[in-house]
């Protein structure tokens, strides 16, 4: 090359990525090497070293709103269909019995989908979801602390169930490894059972003594099974059938349901749940996070019938701690709300989304009607739980017209 030429040297082009690397012999290239996101590097044209990153995962829970009702992919276009297609449940009297009147024991019927169909085209289903409509309409804008009619009856059951939880003081765990299923359980079911027949009598008049032998079975299912050592949405049904069996008999009058409500159910959730947390009963058949609530149903039924019309506390308003904490006393969903705060760790809208989803609905009264639809559908057609219900003369199995009881 000649020294004295002064033309610029001819430009050179970058290999590309399929070209053989320059020889050793070559000056080094002294501008750094900056590697992107892209397939080749910007200054050298090589391949990149490192991959893109990946994307960032979505969140594991994302807020449903609307509809109010967040269920696991596979069952949930069926189930949903359902719940929206069922008309909303309406009361109904209660028919008494005559006085002539032949008790039986009662017995299971329900072994398949087809018994479901059967049982729900009678008026015995429909007459048995509609006293739980007018137990509901009862306490509609009333606080439990209201007044009622207090019978001597509902006094006696109140009474009864205060024993069964004094008897829970009595009776303490016994220290065990597992997470579930304390036996100390099985004791306490024990005596409950050895007592409920005396139960019955306490309230009982003398010519409906003969009833023990349909009351006490549907009374001993309704605190839990002493084999699994478990309690769900079924034996919170076979406490609302024996409160049903009592009005069919007339011991329990359209007077007393406020009452019923109010006093007796409330008392029976206390006790379920102090059952629950000493003995660590194992929900019975719960659909986990995907479910209402791991152990109850009723209890939301009718708390959100007692805040219809509400002028302030709106369904959105179960996030408000100091809501919470002021009226749960008040107010069963409120109360229901907080015991499942009280127990299940983490964010809400992950333990409990159905719940969360619920907080979107605008008013009470649709979350009712809602809820109503869902208990009929989610609980009273389901076999896994109304395989263990119990039919006799109070209930009867696939009566056509309330003419053949």
């Amino acid at each position: 090359m000649d020294p004295h030429d002064t033309s610029p040297p001819p430009k050179q082009e970058p290999p590309s990525s399929s070209t053989t690397p320059p020889p050793l012999s070559q000056p080094p290239i002294t501008s750094p090497h900056h590697h992107c996101t892209t397939t080749t590097c910007i200054n050298c044209g090589g391949p990149t070293t490192f991959p893109p990153p990946t994307p960032p995962e979505p969140p594991t829970y994302i807020p449903i709103r609307m509809p109010a009702l967040n269920l696991p992919p596979n069952s949930a276009t069926n189930t949903q269909q359902a719940i929206i297609l069922t008309p909303v449940p309406q009361s109904q009297r209660v028919p008494t019995i005559s006085l002539s009147h032949i008790f039986q024991t009662p017995t299971k019927r329900i072994h398949s989908k087809n018994d479901i169909v059967r049982l729900h085209s009678s008026d015995t289903l429909k007459n048995f979801l509609g006293f739980i409509v007018a137990l509901s309409e009862s306490i509609r804008t009333h606080k439990l602390s209201d007044p009622c009619n207090l019978s001597s009856t509902v006094d006696s059951i109140i009474s009864i169930l205060q024993t069964l939880i004094q008897f829970i003081d009595e009776i303490p765990p016994i220290p065990q490894s597992s997470r579930y299923g304390n036996l100390s359980y099985r004791t306490w079911h024990d005596r409950m059972t050895g007592n409920a027949e005396s139960f019955m009598l306490q309230f009982l008049p003398p010519d409906l003594h003969s009833a023990t032998i349909e009351l006490v079975p549907y009374f001993t299912d309704s605190f839990g099974n002493s084999s699994r050592i478990d309690y769900g949405t079924g034996h919170e049904t076979n406490f609302t059938a024996w409160l049903y069996c009592l009005a069919r008999m007339g011991i329990i009058k359209e007077g007393d349901y406020q009452a019923v409500v109010s006093r007796v159910f409330v008392k029976y959730l206390e006790l379920m749940r102090k059952l629950q947390l000493v003995y660590c009963l194992e929900p019975a058949g719960s659909h986990g996070v995907w479910g209402l609530d791991d152990y109850h149903f009723l209890p939301f039924i009718f708390g959100s019938s007692q805040l219809i019309d509400h002028k302030y506390m709106k369904p959105k308003s179960i996030h408000n701690e100091d809501i919470l904490e002021n009226f749960s006393d008040e107010f069963m969903y409120l109360s229901c709300i907080e015991f499942v705060k009280k127990v299940k760790k983490g964010l809400f809208a992950e333990h409990s989304p159905l719940l969360d989803d619920i907080s979107g609905v605008p008013n009470w009264n649709k979350v009712n009607s809602g809820l109503l639809k869902m208990y009929k559908v989610e609980v009273l057609e389901k076999v896994p739980i109304m395989q263990h219900f119990l039919f006799g003369s109070l209930i009867k199995w696939y009566s056509l017209s309330f003419s053949h009881i």
